[in-house]
């Protein structure tokens, strides 16, 4: 079950194990990308998972203004845990955490302290961008290593935001593929998602006209095939995610978004006909 949550962090990008395709090969972000502005200091929001008809667990997001070595960066936080019925069986309290630029979105310290019914994972990790290496402290094991990266590469949560500001959907095709360069743990990834076209959901807040996606997935362990997961986000500046869906080997999962506060762009929300 740890894979699950996981997933949905990042997806709210998400097990990474899984949810990555392919080992990276090549640098796939733009030299100097241009900020959208899709989010600003103060944003947050919260989604409720649904293991099928179950509600087995919150997640949050929220980022603010801060500095690292005087450079103006963005702190995300990340949140999330299991509740009602679903904690007296599996107890899940995961914490992740991204310092990244403020102007190019690359990430320079991401920290991943995560429990999950009994597994643990302390990592703090701290990128070198001119020197391409990542130090990666895992502090339950009290050790620390270096390891390559790919240039511009990103972390889970710096990712997310990454996608959000620096990626214009405004001229995306359908079935065209975004990739994006990852680093987790101690391994390089390429992070694919695949545009699947424009779709109006129903949630609690209105209609909301949004894009599809479908992030690329390994088969087996966790999903039941290679296109188990859909990812829907708001079709307006501020690129929100709405909903989350995914197929398992068991069952089904579903994340919508169920509360935000403080987006840096209106929110279109078409109301529905009475």
């Amino acid at each position: 079950m740890r894979f699950i949550y996981l997933i949905l962090l990042i997806c709210f990008v998400l097990s990474f194990s899984d949810l990555f395709s392919q080992k990276i090969l090549s640098d796939s972000i733009p030299e100097t990308p241009t900020s959208l502005n899709a989010f600003k200091n103060g944003e947050w929001f919260e989604f409720r998972v649904y293991y099928g008809v179950f509600n087995t667990s919150y997640i949050s997001l929220k980022i603010d203004a801060d500095t690292i070595n005087s450079r103006p960066v963005f702190h995300a936080q990340g949140y999330g845990k299991t509740v009602g019925l679903a904690r007296l069986f599996f107890k899940v309290e995961d914490y992740y955490e991204s310092f990244f630029d403020q102007k190019n979105g690359l990430p320079y310290r991401f920290i991943r302290d995560i429990y999950e019914g009994g597994y643990t994972k302390n990592n703090e990790i701290f990128f070198d961008h001119e020197k391409r290496i990542a130090r990666v402290h895992d502090k339950k094991n009290n050790t620390k290593n270096d390891y390559p990266i790919k240039k511009n590469v990103q972390d889970l949560i710096s990712a997310y935001y990454y996608l959000r500001s620096f990626y214009d959907t405004s001229k995306i095709k359908i079935n065209q593929t975004i990739g994006l360069n990852m680093f987790f743990d101690n391994e390089n990834y390429l992070f694919k998602l695949k545009f699947l076209g424009k779709e109006i959901l129903e949630t609690k807040f209105g209609n909301v006209e949004c894009l599809k996606f479908r992030p690329y997935v390994q088969s087996g362990r966790v999903f039941k095939e290679q296109e188990s997961v859909n990812l829907w986000i708001s079709n307006d500046k501020n690129r929100l995610p709405v909903r989350l869906q995914a197929d398992l080997a068991v069952g089904s999962i579903k994340c919508d978004l169920e509360n935000f506060k403080n987006l840096n762009n209106p929110f279109n929300i078409q109301l529905r006909d009475e």
